[in-house]
């Protein structure tokens, strides 16, 4: 699947003949002895804390950006909890007031970066 000088073309050919594999299932070429490795490593299925399954190569970016379950920080508090549960949390947790240092009112805390241009 690469370009090759066609005076080296037949030997390389029967080079890759004897020796390389297209992997199933993501069409890579494979070193022959490696092919079982490559699979177990890249391609066994494996499931995922959310239940959900997957291959084994997917699983790092799936649990740092897709996981309902991945850890994400509340904006108001800092607490970590699941991403399936922040919503909920910052809902209730933005609802909390704490006073503003210029005018004094109690202000949301989902207010308060915007309060300081409103209270003159």
């Amino acid at each position: 699947k690469k370009d090759i000088p066609a005076v080296n073309f037949i030997i390389h050919e029967i080079h890759c003949r004897r020796n390389i594999e297209i992997c199933p299932y993501c069409s890579d070429s494979i070193p022959k002895s490696e092919m079982k490795n490559h699979i177990e490593s890249e391609h066994v299925q494996v499931t995922c804390k959310c239940r959900m399954k997957m291959e084994s190569s997917l699983l790092k970016e799936h649990e740092a950006s897709s996981c309902p379950l991945r850890p994400v920080l509340c904006q108001f508090c800092d607490i970590q909890l699941a991403f399936n549960k922040l919503q909920e949390h910052e809902l209730y947790c933005g609802a909390r007031t704490e006073p503003c240092g210029r005018c004094g009112r109690h202000v949301l805390l989902r207010e308060l970066q915007e309060h300081p241009r409103l209270c003159g």
